[in-house]
């Protein structure tokens, strides 16, 4: 960073380094999954991130503009994401009172962004080159709007970030005075049970993820999202790109999603396990009922697959693929939480050779 930039600019940029140093370790041991597993298609997966904003130029103007605006949605998703960590309520209450313009504030702002934005640009810098390589003939009539309409997409998305930052720094709202609350009631022995163990799994597991400098509900909420979209591609089958790359990311988000879920679980049992003796409840049961809850949102995305894929007649793919799949994922879930006590390398082994497996049962679904 160069000295001559205001003083306020190098420290939201100093923040913002901070942030991603703390991010991107939590994400190496899934970036070994992807690389070992799935380096050979990694250029074809590559591939795919610019072409919507390029495939949009050969449609209609209402399809083009919805599509390019979903592009700007999912390009902005981690700024969206990475906002708290990036401008951190406390900085942004020190900062308030201080001698900056708005002008300051929106450029800062703008720089942070484009810290995240950048590397998504780079991304489909790449993915625009490899489809400008293979010149296929419904890019050719279309090159200078497909071009140009993919940096708007990066360029609006760049706009949205910026906007998105600059929100938090805000001053809230006056509110108007409510009714006052009920003062607060003592602990009641006689709850239901089940309440009382929902109650303590947010407590202890829920909240701890998305507090301070936790990125867990970050990465868990981005890999969600990324099993339901590639689910959701999946099944639409756009032209171009053959199903089974869809299939492939599919299989890859979701394995990610429940073992990088039941190792954040593992890892906050294991702290939670030398005082929780002296709790006056049974803990080992809420570590359990956690353990078991890490299968959600697994079970949320093949819940998803289901419903785009069973009880309906079946339109070019196989509904006994599509059980078979839904099969092989649901016992591949309940192995990475149920084999717990594999080595660091078997449980890589594991998650590489589901991912193979659903990859391979997915290949036939479109055939």
């Amino acid at each position: 960073m160069h000295n001559h930039l205001h003083p306020y600019l190098r420290f939201r940029a100093r923040m913002a380094r901070h942030a991603l140093l703390r991010i991107i370790p939590s994400l190496s041991s899934s970036l070994e999954i992807i690389l070992l597993g799935f380096a050979p298609v990694v250029v074809g997966l590559l591939a795919c991130i610019a072409l919507p904003g390029l495939f949009a130029a050969t449609l209609p103007w209402p399809q083009a503009l919805g599509l390019a605006a979903a592009q700007v949605l999912v390009a902005t998703i981690p700024v969206w994401l990475l906002r708290k960590h990036l401008h951190p309520a406390e900085v942004t209450l020190w900062s308030r009172p201080l001698p900056i313009g708005p002008r300051l504030r929106w450029g800062a702002d703008a720089m942070v962004a484009g810290f995240i934005v950048g590397p998504v640009a780079a991304a489909f810098a790449v993915s625009t080159a490899i489809w400008f390589y293979q010149w296929p003939d419904w890019l050719r009539p279309v090159a200078r709007q497909a071009l140009a309409l993919t940096v708007l997409t990066l360029l609006l998305a760049w706009l949205l970030s910026t906007l998105i930052l600059a929100h938090r720094a805000r001053m809230p709202a006056a509110r108007k005075p409510g009714r006052a609350r009920p003062a607060p009631t003592s602990y009641a022995p006689g709850a239901p049970r089940a309440l009382k163990a929902l109650y303590l799994w947010r407590q202890l597991f829920w909240l701890p993820f998305w507090r301070a400098d936790d990125v867990v509900g970050i990465q868990q909420t981005l890999l969600l999202l990324g099993a339901a979209l590639s689910v959701g591609v999946w099944m639409w089958h756009p032209p171009l790109v053959p199903p089974a790359v869809w299939g492939a990311c599919a299989a890859l988000m979701l394995m990610l999603l429940t073992d990088r879920g039941d190792k954040a679980v593992a890892e906050q049992i294991a702290r939670l396990r030398p005082v929780a003796l002296a709790w006056p409840f049974a803990a080992e049961r809420l570590f359990r009922a956690a353990m078991l809850l890490s299968l959600v949102p697994g079970a949320g995305v093949l819940a998803w697959f289901a419903a785009l894929t069973l009880g309906r007649a079946a339109g070019g793919y196989s509904g006994t693929v599509a059980i078979v799949w839904l099969g092989a994922a649901a016992i591949a879930q309940i192995a990475v939480v149920a084999l717990r006590g594999l080595s660091a390398r078997g449980r890589v082994a594991l998650v590489i050779g589901a991912i193979l497996v659903l990859t391979a049962i997915g290949s036939e679904l479109w055939n």
